[in-house]
């Protein structure tokens, strides 16, 4: 999928994986998104993604989710070398590098926001929407709308 508008979306995260605080460490800010398996947030990194894609960085699995930071994807698709690793949680041994079925992306965190959680985006309807906020979805990535990215932006400079 081809397009110029800009794109944003939510990348979900446990910090004790990477933090906000990890991703800001790294060289450049920089970090490889690894560990999907999931094949539709594979077929958003692959078809959909694009440099330049806005991303709020997201921590679950953790005592309070929610959005902590805004990023950028900063790179194309490329095989997530820890389907090949034995030794890695990631490792899926039906994957080969010839024929590789899990991707990651570059991620380039820009900056870390106050934690607006589940809860205060609940608060908000015109974020009622906004896939992490319905029922039974555990996607690691999901799309977010323009308008949905311009309120967080509003709520994180509160």
């Amino acid at each position: 999928m081809n397009t110029s508008a800009p794109r944003y979306w939510l990348m979900k995260s446990e910090p004790s994986e990477c933090s906000i605080d990890d991703a800001l460490a790294a060289p450049h800010a920089t970090v490889p998104w690894t560990g999907v398996r999931n094949y539709q947030a594979r077929n958003f990194m692959r078809d959909a993604m694009q440099v330049g894609d806005g991303v709020l960085f997201y921590h679950s699995s953790c005592p309070e989710p929610g959005i902590v930071g805004i990023a950028r994807v900063a790179s194309g698709t490329r095989p997530d070398p820890t389907q090949f690793d034995p030794a890695s949680p990631y490792f899926d041994p039906k994957s080969s590098p010839g024929q590789p079925r899990w991707l990651l992306l570059d991620i380039q965190a820009l900056r870390k926001t106050r934690l607006i959680g589940l809860a205060e985006l609940r608060e908000h309807a015109e974020l009622a929407g906004m896939r992490v906020l319905q029922r039974g979805n555990r996607l690691s990535i999901t799309p977010v709308e323009e308008p949905e990215w311009r309120a967080i932006g509003e709520l994180a400079q509160q």
